[in-house]
């Protein structure tokens, strides 16, 4: 590597590295996993629209792996190549864009199709990898049985459309969502094409949604583009019931096993670290991600640079 940039060396490996790098163990398993099985990045949600200091905070701390939301459309729309530059300065890969909800009302599909479409392009421009897609729970009524259905077609349609610039889609389940349980999940996987829609699993959200998300990284193995790496405290207060994300090592999910199952199922690609926004408004963004990435280090083992 010392002959060439991080950068030049991911756009030789991509997501797929097959290269023999050194081992380490996990926190509590034997078994050895390769550093270059997982590549972690950050989520810019956490600054809250501020994106170029999230992009120099997350490099800053040595992540070399950064997920955008569409805010960062507000400057660098016209100008995606600008922010490619910007991101390779920083050296730092754009893994993904979050690029919305996806509306299952039939009076909005071609809205929402050619919206996902042009963030794609924009994404392609930016030299990014993944666009994620959220769905968008029917207003004012309760979630029906054909809507899954519905939303896989139409997931599958965007996924289609975006495949044709070279950007795969990942579908990203969500509290308060129609993808938002266990089994509410597997309806919508079900009814679109694996090969066009993939899965980005969210550990935290998936927990919280009554699911066990180490058993799901097993069952979906196939099917993973890339993951968030999220913690969760619950219960905040009992009525109503509440979850509050935190740092890394701060909730209940069990991140030891989520990364025991990733190494065994063999994943290779990008895991996002992400926090919506800092629990304790005294830390900075760049605060909680140190905490974060001290934890995956410290406890999991897993080198972040």
């Amino acid at each position: 590597m010392a002959m060439t940039s991080r950068r030049e060396f991911l756009q030789q490996i991509g997501v797929a590295t097959a290269s023999a790098l050194p081992l380490i163990r996990s926190a509590t398993h034997a078994a050895p996993a390769r550093a270059g099985d997982i590549r972690l990045g950050y989520a810019a949600i956490t600054w809250g629209g501020n994106d170029e200091q999230a992009i120099a905070d997350i490099s800053a701390l040595g992540f070399p792996g950064i997920q955008l939301r569409a805010s960062v459309l507000t400057k660098f729309g016209t100008q995606p190549a600008a922010l490619r530059d910007l991101l390779a300065q920083h050296q730092l890969t754009f893994v993904a864009l979050s690029s919305g909800n996806v509306s299952i009302d039939p009076a909005a599909e071609a809205r929402v199709i050619d919206e996902h479409v042009a963030h794609a392009k924009f994404l392609r421009d930016g030299g990014g990898l993944y666009l994620q897609l959220i769905d968008e729970r029917p207003a004012g009524r309760a979630v029906e049985a054909g809507d899954a259905q519905r939303l896989g077609q139409l997931l599958t349609e965007i996924g289609k459309r975006t495949a044709e610039v070279g950007i795969p889609v990942a579908y990203h389940p969500h509290m308060g969502s129609i993808g938002e349980r266990p089994n509410e999940i597997e309806h919508v996987l079900d009814a679109s094409d694996p090969k066009y829609v993939k899965l980005l699993l969210d550990v935290a959200h998936y927990q919280v949604g009554g699911g066990d998300p180490v058993s799901a990284i097993r069952r979906h193995a196939d099917r993973l583009l890339f993951l968030h790496i999220k913690d969760v405290r619950r219960p905040i207060r009992e009525t109503p019931p509440s979850y509050e994300f935190v740092e890394l090592g701060r909730g209940s999910v069990d991140l030891p096993g989520v990364f025991a199952a990733l190494r065994d199922v063999h994943f290779r690609g990008w895991a996002i670290v992400e926090l919506d926004e800092v629990p304790d408004h005294a830390r900075t963004p760049k605060d909680a991600a140190a905490i974060s990435k001290r934890y995956l280090e410290d406890v999991i083992r897993v080198p972040v640079s």
